[in-house]
C-alpha cells in the first residue's frame, strides 16, 4: 500500500457470549475485501481484539459502514458479541516495513 490511505482501528472486549462470532467475523472480513477501495485487513486477539482495515478514502470507509449486511453485524455485536469496542479512522502518511530473511 503506498500512502496516504486509511486505516480504521476496531478494538472490543467480548462478552462471554462468543457463539458465532467467527463465523460473522470472517463474513464480514470475506465482504470487505468485495467493496471499493478496500486495501487489507490484520487481526489480533488477546484479552482485547483489534481488527485494523485499510481503504484508500474516507468516502470507502462510510460506505462500508453504510453496507447494509454490515450493519446487521454490528448490531449483533452489540447485542451479542460486545461489552465494549472504540472505532479510531486514522490517515497513514508513512508505511514502511522491516523483515528479517
Amino acid at each position: 500500500m503506498t500512502p496516504p490511505y486509511y486505516a480504521v482501528i476496531f478494538t472490543n472486549n467480548h462478552t462471554a457470549q462468543v457463539e458465532g462470532y467467527n463465523e460473522m467475523a470472517q463474513k464480514m472480513e470475506d465482504l470487505a475485501k468485495l467493496q471499493p477501495g478496500y486495501l487489507g485487513m490484520e487481526h489480533a486477539r488477546e484479552e482485547m481484539g483489534i481488527t485494523i482495515s485499510y481503504w484508500k478514502t474516507k468516502e470507502d470507509i462510510a460506505n462500508w459502514k453504510a453496507n447494509v449486511d454490515h450493519q446487521m453485524a454490528q448490531k449483533m455485536g452489540r447485542e451479542q458479541w460486545y461489552e465494549s469496542y472504540r472505532t479510531r479512522i486514522c490517515l497513514v502518511e508513512r508505511d514502511y516495513q522491516f523483515n528479517k530473511d
